[in-house]
C-alpha cells in the first residue's frame, strides 16, 4: 500500500482553547452540540505513555475514539485512512499533541491510528470511545485490528522504513 500525506476525511483535529485566570487554566474536551452527529462517547479513561512507547497501529471496526492529550508529555499521532470507501483512502497524516500543542482528535472506525510519546517525562492521554471496552459488562470480544502485531504491516511509523517503503 502506498500512503499519501494529507487530511482523512471524518477525523477533527480541535486545538483546546485554555481559559487561564489566577487559578490555573479549563479546557473543554468536547460538547456534544459541537461534536460530529454520528460520534458520542460512551466511556472514558486515561492512560500513561512512557517516553519513546508506541502504542499502536491498530483500528476498530465498531469503535471511534476522542483522544485528547493536554500534558504532562508530547505525542506525534499517526493516522492512515483504510476505508476504501472514504474520498481520502490512503491518506496518512501526523500531528503533534501535548503540552506544547493540547487538543483532540477524533477518529473514525477503519482509520488506523498509533501515537508515541515524544517526550523526555511521561505523557498523559484520555480517551472518550463510543463504544464501551468490550461492550456491557466486558462480555463481548475486543474490536480492535493490532497490526503492531503483525511484521508485514504496511502502516510503518519509522521515517526510514517507510522512505524505503518496507
Amino acid at each position: 500500500m502506498n500512503f499519501q500525506e494529507g487530511p482523512i476525511e471524518d477525523v477533527v483535529i480541535t486545538p483546546f482553547r485554555k481559559i487561564v485566570d489566577e487559578r490555573g487554566w479549563l479546557a473543554e474536551i468536547f460538547r456534544h452540540d459541537e461534536l460530529p452527529d454520528w460520534f458520542r462517547p460512551e466511556m472514558s479513561y486515561v492512560s500513561v505513555t512512557n517516553p519513546g512507547v508506541l502504542r499502536g497501529p491498530h483500528e476498530h471496526v465498531e469503535q471511534a475514539d476522542l483522544f485528547c492529550w493536554v500534558g504532562p508529555g508530547d505525542f506525534k499521532l499517526t493516522l492512515w485512512d483504510n476505508r476504501q470507501y472514504s474520498p481520502t483512502y490512503l491518506n496518512r497524516m501526523e500531528v503533534a499533541m501535548g503540552a506544547n500543542n493540547p487538543g483532540s482528535a477524533i477518529i473514525p472506525k477503519g482509520v488506523v491510528h498509533c501515537y508515541r510519546c515524544i517526550s523526555v517525562e511521561p505523557g498523559f492521554v484520555i480517551n472518550c470511545p463510543d463504544r464501551l471496552f468490550r461492550g456491557k459488562g466486558k462480555t463481548e470480544p475486543i474490536d480492535e485490528i493490532r497490526h503492531e502485531d503483525d511484521p508485514e504491516n504496511p502502516f510503518v511509523v519509522d521515517e526510514r522504513l517507510r522512505r524505503a517503503n518496507l
